[in-house]
């Protein structure tokens, strides 16, 4: 039998403990934020998170400018590689955190290596997150996070949201269970654990945000979400816009990869093809390799109407070595004659004036899972470049009118036959998708914010 006075050691060690422990855990969010008080407003901060690069996350940066634009402050978290959108880092409402980078030891694409490194990848994740969202940032009333990436994200999402009396917004760009089939194959184990893991820890969001229709319908009808569920389409932003003659002919002269093609782009002996990817599997940058092989073919034997072909690709991944060196032998082997092809990467002043300069803009996204839509079409839209994009997924229709702003294509042979369609005749067919395009992009991320994301927030009165 213990003594009492080793009993009461015990419980005094034990009520100091939790104290500590107590003591540690985050601060909770009491009503209006530090930022407020010292501004007298009453908006508060809001916290934006991507486990991504944030640079590359066009979308949560333009929530970020959105929520300063109408009074709110913003704390912007997420990983540092590429350029922030010049309007953040100028913008004192904004409040940039970046998580620390994963260490290049935890970093594989090789499905084998994924299954011993990947746990140890959500373990420094987590602890990065739990730093960042619980002791160096302060309290806040909403927090929005991009999903995809889902794990660990939802699940400290939640348990910061919880101890922090934070209101939690999932922003659903796609499935992360479909994003790591495409890796793993859809019926692994680890898949199916994704998906499950996806639903349980999406039902603690108090509202959620999709970027198509169809994809609230899912989380409605299979994931049977019972909070909001508010379509916010994307939609560009300011910085892309058309531009007139003497815009387009100012930047095609002054741009290192198109000056020395100036003059044949504006006689129309060369059209300016644009495609933004990623590199990755769900952009096979194959079809549009091989659509343009034969494309050059036929511009050299049977349709010698047909002009050549810049095609200047923009983005970052791991496959883009692969394909530069495929690129190279092509050329080689005198493949692509008609077609040149450069990659390059932008400011997004730069990138803005690329798509308002081009004839054509090409999408070669999949959809994971059948119910995103690529953002890359709809800036576009808004520099009024029409786009032909794989098409065989539910959702393509909700953004591409076929024949009125763009075409869809499903196969190498499909985007061929496109490519030889739009620029072999007299430029009809591309001057009516390019008016679609401009019409369609009329409608801007401003609009469609203020109207569902501002009036939950309460930043934007109701009408």
């Amino acid at each position: 039998m213990f003594s009492s006075d080793i009993w009461l050691a015990l419980a005094l060690s034990f009520s100091t403990a939790v104290s500590i422990i107590l003591l540690l855990l985050p601060a909770s969010y009491r009503g209006k934020d530090d930022h407020a008080k010292k501004e007298g407003k009453g908006s508060p901060t809001i916290q934006v998170l991507v486990l991504g690069d944030i640079g590359r996350s066009p979308r949560m940066q333009y929530h970020a400018l959105s929520i300063a634009k109408n009074g709110g402050h913003v704390d912007l978290i997420g990983y540092q590689d590429s350029e922030l959108h010049p309007g953040i880092p100028s913008n004192s409402s904004i409040t940039v955190h970046y998580i620390p980078p994963i260490p290049d030891y935890l970093r594989t694409h090789s499905t084998k290596f994924f299954l011993l490194f990947g746990p140890l990848k959500v373990f420094f994740q987590l602890w990065s997150l739990w730093v960042v969202l619980g002791y160096r940032t302060k309290p806040a009333k909403w927090l929005i996070v991009q999903n995809p990436p889902s794990i660990p994200t939802l699940f400290i999402a939640q348990i910061i949201c919880f101890l922090r009396n934070t209101r939690l917004i999932i922003d659903w760009h796609n499935f992360g269970y479909s994003i790591l089939a495409l890796k793993l194959g859809h019926r692994h184990p680890l898949v199916r654990i994704s998906h499950l893991y996806e639903r349980v820890f999406s039902r603690s969001a108090i509202a959620h945000f999709t970027v198509t229709d169809v994809m609230a319908r899912i989380l409605r009808q299979e994931y049977h979400l019972t909070t909001p569920i508010l379509p916010l389409h994307d939609r560009p932003a300011s910085h892309f816009q058309p531009l007139d003659m003497a815009q387009r002919l100012a930047f095609l002269g002054a741009y290192f990869e198109t000056a020395s093609s100036f003059e044949d782009i504006e006689k129309g002996r060369l059209k300016l093809l644009v495609s933004s990817t990623s590199w990755t599997p769900d952009e096979d940058f194959s079809l549009l390799l091989d659509a343009l092989v034969d494309y050059s073919e036929l511009a050299t034997t049977s349709h010698p109407q047909l002009p050549e072909i810049l095609a200047i690709i923009t983005g970052k991944g791991p496959q883009k070595a692969h394909y530069l060196s495929k690129i190279a032998i092509l050329n080689a082997q005198g493949k692509l004659e008609m077609v040149t092809i450069k990659t390059a990467w932008l400011s997004t002043e730069d990138y803005a004036r690329l798509l308002g300069a081009a004839d054509l803009g090409v999408s070669l996204h999949m959809s994971s899972s059948g119910v995103d839509l690529p953002m890359k079409v709809v800036d576009m839209f808004g520099a009024g470049l029409p786009v032909i994009g794989w098409g065989k997924f539910e959702a393509w229709s909700e953004l591409v009118k076929e024949g009125v702003n763009g075409r869809g294509f499903g196969s190498a042979a499909d985007l061929r036959d496109l490519l030889v369609d739009l620029f072999g005749g007299d430029d009809s067919q591309l001057r009516t998708l390019k008016e679609g395009a401009r019409k369609e992009g009329r409608h801007r991320w401003d609009d469609e914010w203020d109207l569902i994301a501002g009036r939950l927030l309460g930043l934007c009165r109701q009408n």
